[in-house]
Formats: C-alpha cells, sequence, structure tokens
C-alpha cells in the first residue's frame, strides 16, 4: 500500500492529519518486472560478443561493457561522454554518427585500430536511429552496435584467391599468399617492400601513385587497371581496388589493396578490340553500307554508310536510324519488328529508298540482321542490337528506268517499223514476241501465233523449212540469211493463196549464256518484191546492153581482122616469095575472123557445127579444096563452146585442115563430127601417108601447123591423136567438160 499523511489545519484552529492509502500493488509488480527486466536485458548485453550503445544526440546514454572493452574504455566511463571524446581517432566514425543524426536508414562502416598489445582489430560499425521518445519527440536517438571483425578479416586476407595487401606510407605492412603467387615473391618478402617495386617502372608509379592518393582522399576508393612488375621482370596486367581505412587519425591512414590477375583477360580483349578494329577496317574498305543500331540508336556505320547518309559518325551517334529514312510512314527503317520475328543470325531484306544529311534521296537495297537479344551474350552487355547492310542502287533504279524507257522505245519502234519481226524460243521453237509485219509474214493473226510453234499455225511444208532454218541460225551462231518467196494474203485468208512476195530472212541466235536464260532467236524479214523486181530489171537492161556491145565489139573485130587478111593476101601478091607464109597467118585470121563473125549473131556459148562449117568454108576457099563435114552421134545444136575456147579451137581446126590439105594426095578430105553425151570428138580424113617413125612428141613448138596446134590445146580436157587409117591419115581432136558445154534439146 501506498499511503501519504499531509498536516493540516481545522477551523477553530485545530491541527490534524490528512492520510490517503492506496493499492499500489501492480504498479509495484510492474516496477519489479521492469527491473527484472532491465537486470535481464543487461545480463544479456553484457554478455554478447558485440559491442551496444544508446545515444541522445551527440552524448552516449548507456551502453554495456562489451562497447567500453572494444574502444579501451574503463568501466562506467562512457557513460554521458561525448561521442568526439569516445571516437577521437576514428574521423571516418564520427562523420557516420553525425550522418545517421540527419539522415533515416541504417549506416555501417568498418574500423581498423590497435589493441594495448599492438594488435590490428578491425570493428564493424553499424547505425540506426530509434524511434522518437514521447517525451522528446524532437530529440534524436541512436542505436550503436560494434562487432569485432577481426578473426573474418584475417580469414579473407588469407583464403582469398585475390590477392591482398595492407598498405601504410607507400609500403606493404602484410601481404597474403595469392598476392606472393601473383608477384612471384614470397610473403615475408613482399613484407615492408616499397609499393613501387610492383609498378611497371619508376614514371608510372609517379604518375599514377598520386592519382590514387586523391581518389582515397575524397572518395575514400579507387578502382583501375594497370601493369605490374613480377619478380622475374614480367609484366602483367591486374585489376586494383583500393579502399582507405582510418587508424588513429588521418595521419596514420592505412589502405587495403586487392590485386586481381586479368592478364589472360585483357590480353583476349586486346585481341578481340584488335579483331574488331580489323573487321571493321574490313567493314570500311567495302562497298556497301554497314550500320549497327543498339538500344539507343546508331552505333557504329563504316565509311560507305556514312558516305552514304552525307556526314561523319558523331553525326549519327545516338540518332534512331529512321534518321536517313523518308516521310513514308511504311518505312523499313522504322519497323520495330526485327527483335520479335528475326532469329539471331536470321536476315531479312528489303528495298526503300533514303534521304542524307545532305537532301540526297537515293535507293538501296538492305538487310537487317539481329546481332544481340539484349543478354549481353552478343552485345557485350550494352543492349539488343540490330545489323543493317545497305546497297546504293540509285544507278540501278535510274538504269532499269532507262533500260524499261528504251525497252518501249523499243516496242514502239518494232510495233511502227516496216520490218517484220518476230522472237522465238529456242528449245520449242515457240513465238515469244512479234509484231504486225511479222503476222503479216506469216499470214495469219498474232493471236494464232503468238505463244506457238510454227507448226501449230504454219503449213506442213513452210513449218518444217522455218524450224530447219531456226535450228541452223542456233547451231551456227551467225546470222542465216536467205530470201523466201511468201503468198500475200490476208491475217484471215488461212491458205488462199495471193500475190507472191519475196521476203529477205534473217535469223540469228541471241545468247542468253551471261544471264543463264534459255536461248533465243530472232527473225527479221523485209519485204523487198519491188527492190527485187526492180534489180532484176536492171540486170535485164545491163544484159541487153552488154549484148549489144559485145556484138557490136564482135562484128567490128571481125571486119577489121578481114581487112587485117585483105591486107596479107596483098602483101603475098607483091611478095610471091613468102606467099606461103603470109597464107598460113591469113587462114589463122580468116579463123578468128570465123569465130568472132558466129558470135554477132547470138550470145552465150558458140555452137561446134555452125564454127565448124565456117572454117571448112574459109579453108576451102583460101585453098580452093573442097573439104566435106560429116556429123556422127546426137544432134550437133545441143554440143558448144565456151567464150574462152571458142577461138583456140578454131585456130586448132584451121591448123589440121590446113595441114590436110597441103599434105595430102589428090582425093576426098572429110572432117568428121562425132558427139555423144561424155565427150566431142572432130576427126580430119585426108589421102595421104604418114612417114615412117612419126610422132606427135617429135613434133616442135611452132607459131603454125602441128607445133601450134599443141600448144593451143587445152592439157587437161583435150587430146590430139595423128595416125594412119589404112590410105588416109586421121587427125582426131577429142573435147571434155569444161571444154565443151553440153546445152538442152530444143
Amino acid at each position: 500500500l501506498l499511503t501519504r499523511v499531509e498536516p493540516g489545519e481545522l477551523t477553530g484552529g485545530r491541527s490534524a492529519l490528512s492520510v490517503v492509502t492506496l493499492d499500489v500493488t501492480e504498479q509495484e509488480e510492474a516496477h519489479r518486472r521492469s527491473e527484472q527486466l532491465l537486470r535481464e536485458l543487461s545480463t544479456i548485453l553484457d554478455g554478447t560478443t558485440a559491442g551496444i550503445a544508446y545515444l541522445r544526440g551527440e552524448r552516449l546514454v548507456r551502453c554495456n561493457r562489451r562497447f567500453e572493452i572494444m574502444l579501451g574504455l574503463p568501466a562506467g566511463h562512457a557513460a554521458g561522454a561525448a561521442v568526439a571524446d569516445l571516437l577521437a581517432d576514428q574521423p571516418t566514425a564520427q562523420a557516420l554518427l553525425r550522418q545517421a543524426l540527419t539522415e533515416d536508414g541504417r549506416h555501417e562502416t568498418e574500423l581498423a585500430r590497435s589493441t594495448a598489445d599492438g594488435t590490428p582489430q578491425w570493428l564493424a560499425l553499424s547505425v540506426s536511429r530509434a524511434p522518437a521518445s514521447a517525451d522528446a519527440p524532437d530529440q534524436v536517438e541512436l542505436v550503436v552496435v560494434l562487432t569485432d571483425v577481426s578473426r573474418l578479416q584475417a580469414q579473407q586476407f588469407s583464403l582469398s584467391d585475390v590477392g591482398v595487401a595492407y598498405l601504410h606510407e607507400g609500403r606493404i605492412e602484410r601481404a597474403n599468399a595469392a598476392l606472393a603467387r601473383l608477384t612471384g615473391y614470397s610473403v615475408d618478402e613482399l613484407a615492408r617492400m616499397p609499393l613501387a617495386a610492383l609498378f611497371e617502372d619508376e614514371s608510372s608509379h609517379s604518375n599514377l601513385w598520386p592519382q590514387e592518393l586523391a581518389a582515397l582522399a575524397t572518395a575514400g576508393h579507387w578502382r583501375g587497371e594497370r601493369r605490374m612488375r613480377r619478380r622475374d621482370g614480367r609484366l602483367s596486367w591486374v585489376q586494383v581496388s583500393k579502399r582507405r581505412v582510418d587508424e588513429g587519425g588521418g595521419a596514420r591512414a592505412g589502405i587495403i589493396a586487392s590485386y586481381v590477375d586479368i592478364d589472360e583477360r585483357r590480353r583476349a580483349r586486346e585481341a578481340v578490340q584488335l579483331q574488331a578494329e580489323r573487321t571493321r577496317a574490313i567493314l570500311d574498305s567495302v562497298l556497301v553500307g554497314i550500320v549497327t543500331v543498339g538500344d539507343g540508336g546508331i552505333e557504329w556505320m563504316n565509311r560507305s554508310a556514312r558516305r552514304m547518309f552525307g556526314g561523319e559518325l558523331a553525326d549519327f551517334v545516338g540518332e534512331p536510324i529512321a534518321i536517313v529514312a523518308t516521310a513514308d510512314a511504311d518505312h523499313p527503317l522504322r519497323a520495330t519488328h526485327y527483335l520479335q520475328h528475326l532469329a539471331e543470325g536470321q536476315a531479312e531484306t528489303f528495298e526503300c529508298k533514303l534521304r542524307g544529311r545532305d537532301g540526297r534521296e537515293f535507293w538501296v537495297v538492305g538487310n537487317a540482321v539481329v546481332t544481340g537479344r539484349g543478354d549481353g551474350a552478343a552485345t557485350g552487355g550494352h543492349g539488343s542490337q540490330v545489323t543493317f547492310a545497305l546497297l546504293d542502287i540509285e544507278r540501278r533504279r535510274q538504269a532499269e528506268v532507262s533500260i524499261a524507257q528504251a525497252q518501249a522505245s523499243l516496242q514502239r519502234i518494232i510495233e511502227t517499223a516496216p520490218l517484220a519481226i518476230a522472237l522465238f524460243d529456242g528449245p520449242s521453237g515457240r513465238v515469244l514476241r512479234l509484231n504486225q509485219m511479222a503476222a503479216m509474214f506469216f499470214g495469219r493473226p498474232v493471236e494464232a501465233v503468238l505463244g506457238r510453234a510454227p507448226q501449230d499455225w504454219f503449213a506442213d511444208a513452210d513449218a518444217a523449212q522455218l524450224l530447219a532454218d531456226l535450228h541452223t541460225a542456233q547451231a551456227r551462231n551467225e546470222v542465216l540469211r536467205r530470201e523466201w518467196p511468201r503468198p500475200a494474203r490476208a491475217q484471215g485468208d488461212g491458205d488462199g493463196e495471193g500475190e507472191l512476195r519475196v521476203w529477205d530472212m534473217r535469223i540469228v541466235s541471241l545468247d542468253n549464256q551471261a544471264t543463264g536464260a534459255e536461248p533465243q532467236l530472232l527473225l527479221v524479214a523485209s519485204d523487198v518484191t519491188e527492190q527485187r523486181a526492180a534489180e532484176q530489171a536492171r540486170f535485164e537492161a545491163a544484159v541487153q546492153q552488154r549484148e549489144m556491145l559485145v556484138k557490136e565489139v564482135h562484128h567490128r573485130i571481125k571486119n577489121n581482122l578481114q581487112g587485117v587478111a585483105g591486107l596479107l593476101q596483098q602483101t603475098a601478091a607483091r611478095r610471091p616469095e613468102v606467099a606461103d607464109l603470109i597464107g598460113e597467118a591469113v587462114g589463122q585470121v580468116q579463123a578468128i575472123a570465123q569465130v568472132h563473125g558466129l558470135q554477132v549473131g547470138v550470145s552465150g556459148p558458140l555452137r561446134i557445127k555452125p564454127l565448124v562449117e565456117a572454117i571448112t568454108a574459109s579453108v576451102t576457099r583460101t585453098f580452093g579444096r573442097a573439104i566435106t563435114v560429116q556429123v556422127v552421134g546426137l544432134a550437133p545444136h545441143r554440143f558448144a563452146l565456151p567464150e574462152a575456147e571458142s577461138i583456140p579451137i578454131a585456130l586448132t581446126i584451121n591448123e589440121l585442115l590446113t595441114n590436110a590439105i597441103k599434105h595430102s594426095t589428090p582425093g576426098d578430105i572429110r572432117c568428121v563430127l562425132h558427139l555423144d553425151e561424155a565427150r566431142l570428138a572432130i576427126s580430119i580424113h585426108n589421102p595421104g601417108q604418114l612417114r615412117e617413125g612419126f610422132s606427135l612428141a617429135q613434133v616442135p613448138p611452132g607459131v603454125s601447123g602441128l607445133g601450134l596446134v599443141r600448144a593451143l590445146l587445152p592439157r587437161r580436157t583435150a587430146t590430139l591423136t595423128l595416125v594412119q587409117a589404112g590410105v588416109e591419115v586421121e587427125a582426131k581432136v577429142v573435147l571434155v567438160p569444161p571444154s565443151i558445154t553440153l546445152l538442152e534439146p530444143l
């Protein structure tokens, strides 16, 4: 019970006491339970390995004994002390506590200190704000927990595969076995070794060490890559991470450094970079524009793409690929489906128009290839990636337009040209194209011919002839030309005959080996009926004029030769001593004159019978002795002498007749023509006797007699014999083609 006694005064001046008794059993029990709980909590806190303290503002209210031991304080000296006094040698911890007073959340750091015996000790400091008190809601209260992590640090330091060293004042204080393996030194050798010994050279240390110290002073940590010199002098790349630890103030600050061997990774990365540079150099040399587009826009483009887009790489990096697209809403470069619909390495082809930075518009054909899916496997962790390959086909498009225009113009020319033009398929002979003139040439409508072979719309004989010409032209691979008379008929008249027209037809094979297409044949025909008629008229006129001129020439030659013969005869009369020789010459001249005289009235080959009769008559007149002409065999009008052989044969007959008259005895002289299909024989019979042992081979060449005959006769197509036939001497000349011409019967 709780009793309260209070003195008082009653009316009348009498003293009195006021006594109030309350039942405080519940309050007492609660107080005892609180004290018991406080003792239990104090026991628990004193028994834990963590140091725990409660701060109000920057002053410590209470803490457990472990907290005082960790900070090296006597028992009971921590309560009521200021934080600045308790952590005077730990400025990092003081800054962390001040930060916790102003910011919510948990704040953690690690402290390094030395115990009384000099053993290094690592403490983990964790600070969090306590809930505000109802009595003082504006007062900030903190709960501070200190944990000894020295053993864990030692285990991490010793068992890690990462080289770890504790640095102080530019020297290595301690190092683990991993760093010893990495450097080639032993752990004992690394102790107290100057850090500069692990740098590439002195200049590298002098340049990099101040930068590391500056970063540690401002941020508390530094990370980078550099070369480390090993004990054997070799250099290897390492990744270095350094963190500052405060130990008794800023002047005693140490550094924990970790070293990771990245030499192989660095060399692989350099090899990949070198390969990438080589690949990009190769891509810069190709004529195809290559553009790599990532999540953030254009990442890279080669020289051809930069030239195509009219700018430099810096002008396009980070921009969407659609920056060079035209205003077309369905433009392929505005599409976003490539990543969703294309597999890795699969390409989609498109053709579109682009606009460069200079305003030039041009056509390209391109491929879009997915080269990364955003998982880092293909893009090095840089997100999704699509590569575009673009080929400028503006010239090809212009060429296609020009070709289309040329083909249209050619088609108009073909349709309006006065030529029959048809294109045939080589293997099948089908008509692929033709114009109206070709339909007129074939005598069929265009619809009946197009797409069909000649045997389907032509008469059998004409189809066979046309197919043979097509195959010949294809086999010879050169222009086949011939004239083909075709009846002119209306296109719907079928095979009805009309006026015969002459067509000059030419067929040429079109070589399609370069394109791999089937061979084709082009037929071009022109109507040359009027041209051929005009040519024939001019030819006939020329022939008539020539025949007239030839007749005039022969007539004049005959007259001149007869005049020469007359002069020779006059000379022979005045000069009897040479009369015989001149007589022979007169006979030869008259024989030639007879040939020209016979050719005055006719043209072409000279018929043999009139020539023989004319020469025998001339010899008869000269010598006054009769000569009989006989014909044996075929009709004599079918045998004629070519123009080139007529004079030599006439001279030969003249000489043989003259020789027969001179060397014969009185009697009949006969000239017999033996005519058959294979030859012409002229035999001259006169009475007489050859001297014994006579041979034509013994007759010397000369200008008269047998010597002249041997010289005049053609050696391959004429033979001469001179034999004794009873009481007669027979001289025979046998002529075979081409010295004779066999004409058709009348």
